[in-house]
């Protein structure tokens, strides 16, 4: 089921808040073995609520970790399509919650940046670059409690790939916390491949199932240009739907979310097709007759 966040209070530039009405208006994943998947709803920021980015990006959160919620407790596949990457409060709060009773949430976080900020550290005050502290605990109480008071993610389940833009102080929060970063200098050195290997031993041992979250940005802007914040020397979209194929048939993958598409910064619709590129990967291939 796919469910359209339309976040972009969070971000400096609100364009990627057209980003699912976009992906759904080009039918990115019509093609692909997931075409049964159908469009559930793009939820948006009520007028109310458009005063200041916290409260815009708490309702919205509020509104689509319970929509996430309800869609895995149906017994569907939640693919979440934002919107800036603050989707991602209300994405993993509405999985946490529907896994609590059978344990924690592991989760890979597909990223250029560490999104690891808190309002006490951020450089910019946008909330697309704080979400990850939020799930781990820290930050605004409007967010953190988000589906609910406890804390979303455990440190130990949790990892980052594609890693090459931070601040010290977030570098400095994910460090103490011991959350596990795969820098672009390292999947250089090791191959993706093996780098994918170690992530998901990390957010598969001793949890009740994982999820992904790709932004975009991840990708080299070369390939996929229409992001908010791109930034050099990224993941090649062979390799990444390459490792995102091993997901497959994987009972224990509960949720993807693919987030920070703008189309106002897409160039031939390439950073569109990435993003559907990166969503048939997953998809199991029919049996041969």
């Amino acid at each position: 089921m796919i469910i359209g966040a339309a976040s972009g209070a969070g971000a400096s530039d609100p364009g990627t808040a057209e980003g699912p009405d976009a992906l759904r208006r080009y039918r990115v994943f019509h093609d692909t073995p997931l075409q049964h998947l159908e469009w559930d709803a793009i939820l948006r920021v009520p007028r109310e609520a458009r005063d200041t980015p916290l409260h815009a990006v708490a309702t919205l959160g509020t509104r689509l970790a319970a929509k996430v919620e309800s869609v895995l407790q149906a017994g569907h596949f939640p693919l979440v399509v934002g919107g800036d990457h603050s989707c991602a409060i209300g994405t993993w709060s509405g999985v946490h919650h529907a896994l609590a009773d059978r344990g924690p949430l592991g989760l890979i976080w597909i990223d250029a940046h560490l999104d690891s900020h808190t309002f006490a550290t951020t450089p910019s005050g946008h909330i697309h670059g704080m979400p990850l502290a939020v799930l781990l605990g820290h930050g605004d109480a409007a967010l953190t409690t988000i589906g609910g008071p406890e804390t979303k993610l455990h440190p130990e389940h949790v990892c980052l790939i594609g890693v090459r833009s931070f601040e010290a102080n977030e570098a400095a929060l994910l460090q103490r916390l011991g959350v596990r970063v795969f820098d672009m200098g390292e999947i250089r050195r090791r191959g993706l491949a093996a780098v994918f290997d170690e992530a998901l031993s990390i957010v598969g041992g001793g949890t009740a199932g994982f999820g992904i979250s790709v932004d975009l940005d991840a990708l080299d802007p070369e390939e996929g240009p229409g992001v908010g914040t791109p930034v050099a020397d990224g993941l090649s979209r062979a390799e990444l739907a390459a490792a995102l194929s091993r997901l497959r048939c994987e009972p224990a993958f509960v949720a993807m979310e693919i987030a920070e598409y703008n189309p106002h910064r897409d160039r031939g619709h390439a950073t569109a097709d990435a993003a559907g590129a990166l969503i048939e990967a997953i998809a199991p291939r029919p049996a041969r007759s």
